[in-house]
């Protein structure tokens, strides 16, 4: 990739001070006000508009992964991988209807409250403990590695700036976290528009670079509608099962993306664990008013719909021009095809000016992650350890002072592990090393949440069976089943890896997961009296809608089903 010129470099650094500057008006703003109690720096309680949650959600959830990784199996598969980003709008209408009013009912803050009002301390304990060192060890780290390496590598690949790049990324996330979550609420709204319109430059380059080579001129849609016509494999959400001679390409695309069978397991229980029970998310809307806080997540559903056009489909561009002898040489980057060079592969062609924005636009992605997900840290440490076992005494400016401490601390600790990766992200591939530590576990915790919340028998110590039996039965059917039960039986089928083993695809392992973890939960419950005392009370009108959220909720239905018409 060409070197960035003086342009790029004015847009970003206008970028940076632009959303520095309008951090430090909120904060200045909230200090002038007086604000500067505990929960208003966890969870800007009251004071995060609908606009501001949405930008936020989004901005927290899309970061390196999505524009590399998800580009790259653009590349790979197509848009069927589009299928995490669309269900996902389904899950936020589920979280939005049932879930965020029974949090904000029993006045829930964080995801280990949760558990200890619903089951008990020792439940609350042992996930806090896990999601502090998932959120350390796992994500924050993997996201400012992936962060570095892709901004790196569209910088020229220095061995030399990468360290820098990391330190870049750490100093910027503190200096949006350290305002706390008004100040990262409300910068996620540039963070999100410089998101947004730096990943459209990039599709348009990648989409008016397809018509250019099939000698269309320079246009866009015409770009798309070739891609429709040379790949159509590439633009079918649904993909067929692997017969007995289907070849390994196809293979490996089923085992990542199993058909319709994936809408009955695990693509649910990826969603809606990570959209509804899950700290670095739910926090955006735990303090805010029931409205405000429907439309927010229901407006990040919507903004879900569009997100492959940014991050999927220039991997799908990259791809038809590959195919057709483009690209050869950026996809070929380090001696054979990489699939997750497609994005970088497209940047390369992008003007001047316009390299610079969509550099903002993947460090906007990042840094508005690492911020959220370093408050998350900070919020159960302090509310769920600090101020339960070592300091019960702790007053609101003693608790947001180490809340502020916890974050210097998880992002210092996530930079020596990220400087030498010492985790071994990099071997690994970011999105696998991300799927290891958190999809084994995900069926366990969305099993004890869900019948923690509609199911008043649910007992603790059943929940505690569930968080184990759901890590045990996802190690079974992920790595066991195929050579103890066969590669074909009534619950799944087994298919080749390349490797000379056999797999069953991730999320059909999940959905197996989930679904033995609910059997053992309700075993053990009914041993267990009839209603649990610390079962919630719900009751019918918690789940009213108002007319103008159902508005929302059926025009995201409507263009759900439209888009998997055309491309079923």
């Amino acid at each position: 990739m060409s070197k960035f010129s003086t342009i790029d470099y004015v847009i970003f650094v206008i970028y940076f001070f632009v959303v520095a500057g309008y951090g430090y008006w909120v904060y200045n703003r909230k200090k002038k006000a007086g604000v500067s109690g505990s929960h208003d720096f966890f969870l800007a309680e009251g004071s995060l508009t609908w606009w501001a949650i949405g930008a936020s959600l989004i901005a927290s959830n899309i970061s390196a992964e999505q524009f590399i990784g998800a580009s790259g199996q653009g590349f790979t598969v197509g848009i069927a991988v589009a299928a995490y980003e669309w269900i996902a709008a389904i899950a936020l209408i589920i979280v939005a209807v049932w879930f965020i009013p029974v949090y904000l009912k029993n006045k829930i803050f964080t995801m280990p409250q949760f558990l200890e009002t619903r089951y008990n301390q020792a439940v609350s304990l042992i996930m806090a403990i896990f999601w502090l060192f998932l959120y350390v060890f796992v994500n924050l780290t993997s996201i400012l590695f992936l962060g570095a390496l892709a901004i790196n590598s569209l910088a020229g690949g220095d061995p030399n700036t990468f360290h820098w790049i990391i330190i870049a990324l750490s100093v910027f996330a503190l200096v949006i976290a350290l305002g706390g979550m008004k100040v990262i609420g409300f910068t996620d709204v540039i963070q999100v528009l410089v998101l947004v319109i730096g990943g459209l430059a990039t599709t348009y380059i990648a989409l008016t670079l397809v018509s250019e080579h099939f000698g269309l001129g320079k246009n866009a849609l015409a770009g798309f509608t070739a891609m429709l016509k040379d790949s159509p494999e590439h633009f079918k959400m649904i993909l067929a099962k692997p017969g007995p001679n289907a070849s390994q390409a196809d293979i490996d695309k089923y085992l990542l993306l199993p058909g319709i069978a994936m809408y009955f397991a695990g693509q649910w229980i990826v969603n809606l664990n990570y959209w509804g029970c899950n700290q670095y998310i739910t926090q955006r809307a735990l303090g805010s008013d029931l409205k405000t806080a429907r439309t927010g997540i229901l407006f990040a559903g919507l903004m879900k719909l569009a997100m492959p056009i940014i991050v999927i489909l220039p991997g799908v561009a990259a791809y038809v021009l590959y195919k057709n002898g483009g690209l050869q040489q950026e996809m070929n980057a380090g001696g054979h095809l990489n699939p997750d060079n497609a994005y970088s592969a497209v940047l390369g062609f992008l003007p001047n000016g316009l390299k610079g924005l969509s550099i903002a636009a993947l460090t906007a992605a990042i840094v508005a992650s690492l911020a959220g997900k370093a408050n998350s840290i900070s919020t159960i440490f302090t509310m769920d350890i600090y101020k339960k076992y070592i300091k019960k005494d702790a007053d609101e400016k003693g608790m947001v002072l180490m809340g502020k401490f916890v974050i210097v601390a998880a992002m210092v600790l996530s930079i020596l592990l990220t400087w030498k990766d010492l985790l071994g992200i990099g071997g690994e591939g970011g999105f696998t090393f991300i799927q290891k530590y958190t999809g084994f576990i995900s069926p366990g915790i969305f099993a004890i949440f869900i019948l923690g919340f509609f199911w008043k028998r649910t007992t603790g110590a059943a929940a505690i069976v569930g968080i184990v039996t759901g890590f045990a039965m996802s190690v079974l059917f992920n790595n066991y089943a195929p050579k103890i039960f066969g590669h074909e039986t009534w619950l799944y089928t087994a298919f080749p890896n390349g490797h000379g083993g056999y797999e069953i695809p991730f999320l059909i392992c999940m959905g197996l997961s989930f679904l033995f973890t609910i059997i053992a939960i309700v075993i053990v419950s009914f041993a267990g009296p009839k209603i649990n005392p610390k079962a919630f009370v719900l009751d019918k009108s918690m789940f009213k809608v108002e007319p103008s959220t159902l508005a929302l909720i059926i025009v995201t239905l409507l263009l759900l089903t439209a888009l998997y018409v055309r491309f079923w």
